[in-house]
């Protein structure tokens, strides 16, 4: 059985925050966090100050994470050619992650580009990636549905997930970007395209308040997917969804359900430890 992959992400939970979090604060919680086991940790963005000033400070924190005992995988979010190549100079990233939306609107608010102009920055940044031997984690934005108006089914959502596995993607996760995604939206895309696409590792990056989360796990991870992501205590999500109850999936519930199907190798007392710092930075 091929192993349920966990991906926590402190940058989803931090980018949107109001106050600035201080950088030390930062390192502390972000180290404390490397120390639970996780497969990846999302710890930060490559993109302008301007869109995500929480975010300005990613290389000093970089330059402050205890990276020689664990086995924790770094994943940096990028939005354009730029953001990847100083991402690139790192040797700790392991993985570039780019949002790639299926919304042309979402796509210009997200990233000032239309999708084919986004598809020709995923090409180069790929590009990019294979010189240095680093993996390109593709998310598909409004992957579960559209707020815009704008036409959207699973056939839309399969057929760019196509043209990225032509381009030689392996990862591509589907984002809940404003939670609308549900047991059955999300049981059809999985099942259909992770037979149908098998070189590529699907993941789900859902949204979801506290009364949804199990429902949408179990259909994603009934329909095959063994990679998640999630943020402790559920902060963080899309600013857009309008509702503080819709965030990411909180670890703690992640963890709880797949214990009772695998051994996830997790530290017990560090996932205290971050639970801790987490209350006292995000409250």
């Amino acid at each position: 059985m091929s192993e349920i992959k966990l991906v926590e992400c402190p940058r989803d939970a931090m980018q949107g925050w109001e106050e600035f979090i201080p950088t030390g604060q930062k390192i502390r919680y972000l180290n404390s966090l490397l120390k639970i086991g996780f497969h990846t940790l999302d710890f930060g963005s490559f993109v302008s100050p301007k869109a995500i000033p929480q975010l300005r400070d990613t290389e000093e924190v970089l330059a402050g994470l205890e990276l020689s005992s664990t086995k924790t995988k770094l994943l940096a979010i990028v939005a354009n050619v730029r953001g990847a190549e100083q991402a690139l100079n790192h040797d700790e990233i392991s993985f570039l992650g780019f949002p790639f939306s299926v919304s042309e609107e979402f796509q210009k608010r997200n990233t000032n580009s239309t999708i084919e102009e986004s598809l020709m920055r995923v090409e180069e940044i790929q590009k990019l990636c294979i010189k240095k031997n680093k993996d390109l984690v593709i998310y598909i934005s409004m992957g579960f549905g559209n707020p815009y108006g704008e036409p959207w089914n699973a056939e839309i959502v399969i057929k760019w997930v196509r043209r990225l596995s032509a381009m030689g993607i392996k990862i591509i996760a589907l984002s809940d970007t404003v939670g609308v995604s549900n047991p059955v939206n999300i049981s059809s895309l999985f099942t259909q395209l992770i037979p149908e696409v098998k070189e590529v590792e699907f993941g789900a990056h859902l949204h979801s308040n506290p009364l949804t989360w199990l429902e949408k796990v179990e259909a994603a991870y009934q329909s095959g997917c063994k990679r998640f992501d999630s943020a402790l205590k559920g902060i963080g999500g899309c600013p857009m969804a309008n509702d503080d109850l819709v965030g990411n999936l909180a670890t703690e519930n992640l963890v709880s359900y797949f214990k009772g199907i695998q051994d996830l190798k997790l530290q017990d007392a560090a996932f205290r430890d971050s639970l801790a710092i987490a209350a006292e930075i995000f409250h």
